[in-house]
């Protein structure tokens, strides 16, 4: 008799096109280190007092789903659903600014203030975050393709970029006509305009020819893990509605896994309040706060999914060199978070980009120990921007996280 197999297993998100309509066609196979799916019932054990003075048994109520897949972050692979989580479908980042008379000067620590000499990196829709190619102009051959993360916008025709790769800037302008191409498409929580996004994902147990679909699935939270040594990963809470089970499959023809190579800290870069920062490691939640509805008398299942406001929190922990930190902590100062993970060291190569406009660190703890650097671990919560400092013609949009995946569709 055949056994289900983990290796053998399929896990498929396919997009609904809304509440009570499992997807019956498309979707995605889902890149994965596990995923687990499961019905759970409410249950109502008897209380009543009688003389045999034994237990009466209990009851099953009202059902529901819980969901959780683990991956390992890549371009493309999880932008569906980030951009669930976000309530906003990734969209191209601001068009490729032409004409643009440049002057590329080197500050410390892989910094660039890149400056222009006439119009505006704001109007042009630049934002922290971004990550920008030098793609035409008669610029050095090592500037020209090389990924930048924008880092500050520091006034309208100054921005301070973090070189991504091993292949140096050059110092080098005034360049006439130049081209600044952003890269990838972002998603990023929105003011207005939110989407309400709802999944079916199906459990196909290929050497089994068994499958288990759960309808109505939303995307609830996700913990990303960014290891100075190691892969980054993200697990995603799904909840959802219902289950159905079933010998064979409903999700005719999905799309295969991406083939996109799997990031790690290590070849990218950390900025905290606009400064290269020395972390260790970082912990990152972005919450969705979705919960089941209210039951109904007379039904078992639950009828929708409620949302609650997005929040943002974690922690990194960094080596304990300057009191800088320590006195962010102090002075309860609201700073930016910036985090981009690269595919390599090469000019071009594949990203993802988190970018937290502001936050506020809420602890400062230190461990201890015989021949090991001291460890400070920071903990934060995030806020959303006021509109002096997030919106249409400033450096953030006005959102409590943004992402930038060079390959999200």
């Amino acid at each position: 008799m055949p056994v289900a197999q983990g290796l053998l297993k399929q896990t498929i998100f396919a997009k609904q096109s809304g509440l009570g309509v499992p997807a019956t066609t498309g979707g995605r196979v889902m890149r994965r280190t596990s995923s687990a799916f499961t019905l759970m019932r409410d249950t109502y054990e008897s209380n009543e007092i009688v003389d045999h003075q034994q237990s009466t048994g209990a009851n099953a109520g009202v059902g529901k789903t819980t969901g959780k897949i683990d991956c390992l972050i890549s371009p493309l692979t999880q932008s569906l659903q980030f951009a669930s989580l976000l309530r906003k479908d990734f969209v191209a980042s601001a068009s490729a600014i032409t004409g643009v008379g440049l002057t590329i000067s080197a500050l410390s620590a892989g910094l660039h203030n890149i400056t222009r000499a006439a119009g505006s990196w704001l109007t042009d829709g630049l934002k922290i975050g971004d990550v920008v190619r030098f793609t035409a102009g008669s610029l050095n051959a090592a500037n020209l393709n090389n990924n930048v993360l924008v880092v500050s916008i520091t006034s309208a025709t100054v921005f301070v970029g973090r070189l991504l790769s091993a292949t140096a800037l050059v110092a080098q302008g005034p360049v006439v006509s130049c081209t600044i191409t952003p890269q990838g498409k972002k998603s990023y929580a929105p003011t207005t305009g939110h989407t309400n996004d709802y999944w079916t994902v199906e459990e196909a147990y290929t050497g089994l020819a068994r499958f288990e679909q759960f309808a109505d699935v939303k995307i609830g939270k996700a913990d990303i893990s960014l290891p100075a040594t190691g892969n980054a990963s993200v697990s995603f809470d799904c909840p959802g509605l219902n289950r159905t089970r079933g010998a064979v499959a409903t999700a005719v023809s999905p799309s295969v896994g991406t083939t996109t190579a799997v990031l790690t800290a290590v070849n990218g870069a950390v900025l905290v309040g606009g400064a290269v920062t020395a972390i260790t490691g970082a912990q990152i939640t972005i919450d969705g706060n979705i919960a089941p509805g209210e039951a109904e008398v007379g039904s078992n299942t639950i009828s929708d999914m409620i949302r609650g406001e997005i929040a943002v929190s974690g922690q990194f922990t960094a080596k304990f060199s300057t009191v800088t930190l320590q006195d962010v902590y102090d002075n309860q100062t609201i700073i930016s978070l910036v985090i981009a993970l690269i595919d390599g060291t090469g000019k071009a190569a594949d990203f993802v980009t988190l970018s937290i406009p502001q936050v506020k660190l809420f602890s400062d703890a230190a461990d201890d120990g015989e021949a090991k650097e001291i460890i400070r671990t920071y903990s934060f919560t995030a806020q959303i921007p006021s509109t002096s400092v997030g919106g249409a013609l400033l450096a953030h949009f006005q959102t409590i996280c943004q992402i930038v995946d060079s390959q999200a569709a």
